[in-house]
């Protein structure tokens, strides 16, 4: 049962009534600016969503998440230039968007909310969602993947598991994962997912997660179509997933790693069937 007086869900839904704000705010100068797309202002847009997205996930708020879901999807499809932001495209997204900070400000009841028509109106600005950014990836590739563990064992495991699916390459610390993801910049390379322990020595996870999206974002990546991150660690403390999705990590594993939750995630990722 969810603790709705806890600190952290209030901090929260603080943030996420924020980012939504500043979401509403953004639309509207994407609708003023009609075909000329701001990058930097889509970014923050998409950041918004991202963020009030991954925090519901991890709070069970199911409804808040798939319909933040859908309204990034609508912001990656203008940033591709796949969609114009005509005035009446921006007013399903910003009626989404007042529904998500409806359902912020009542979470208790959230997940018995009916956001069918809103996400029906959605798909309708969307099209076929078949087409989604996050899927043009080319299916016949296997994904490439990062591992970032300091634990020989829980190395061993991982890396046996994740080869399955892809090309996995090895980092021992946050500083070689960070050197990696470099590299593989440079050479016009990228990772599709990466695994990072959060407690490593001479760089811990966190860290690393904020120089990797420096760096995606210095080669024109934004966070949230960079490589997907999951943070592992043996620390069950609530406070460290708060933090790691604040830093765009997009989900989180407590160790021992449940090699069917590690799998549903890469699915959910659409990096394997």
């Amino acid at each position: 049962m969810m603790d709705w007086n806890d600190e952290l869900v209030q901090e929260y839904l603080a943030d996420s009534s924020g980012s939504l704000a500043a979401l509403e705010s953004d639309l509207l100068a994407i609708e003023k600016n009609g075909a000329i797309i701001d990058r930097g202002l889509l970014g923050r847009a998409l950041l918004a969503a991202h963020t009030v997205k991954v925090g519901a996930d991890f709070f069970e708020l199911t409804k808040i998440r798939v319909l933040a879901d859908q309204t990034e999807d609508a912001l990656r499809y203008i940033r591709d230039g796949k969609m114009v932001p005509t005035p009446d495209r921006i007013r399903v997204m910003l009626a989404a968007t007042d529904q998500l900070r409806q359902m912020v400000d009542h979470a208790e009841t959230s997940n018995q909310v009916d956001i069918t028509p809103s996400l029906a109106a959605l798909n309708q600005v969307c099209g076929d969602r078949s087409d989604r950014t996050d899927s043009s990836r080319e299916q016949s590739r296997k994904p490439h993947v990062l591992l970032a563990e300091d634990d020989p064992t829980n190395r061993f495991v991982l890396q046996t598991f994740l080869s399955r699916y892809g090309e996995c390459h090895i980092a021992i610390n946050g500083e070689e994962a960070v050197e990696a993801v470099r590299c593989a910049l440079q050479q016009g390379l990228r990772y599709d997912l990466i695994c990072m322990d959060i407690l490593m020595p001479e760089m811990n996870g966190r860290d690393a997660v904020r120089k990797i999206r420096a760096l995606e974002e210095a080669h024109g990546i934004l966070s949230t179509s960079g490589a997907k991150i999951i943070m592992t660690t043996t620390v069950d403390d609530v406070k460290e997933v708060i933090r790691c999705f604040k830093e765009l990590c997009d989900a989180y594993l407590v160790k021992p790693i449940d090699l069917a939750k590690l799998l549903a995630c890469m699915k959910s990722f659409q990096l394997v069937q």
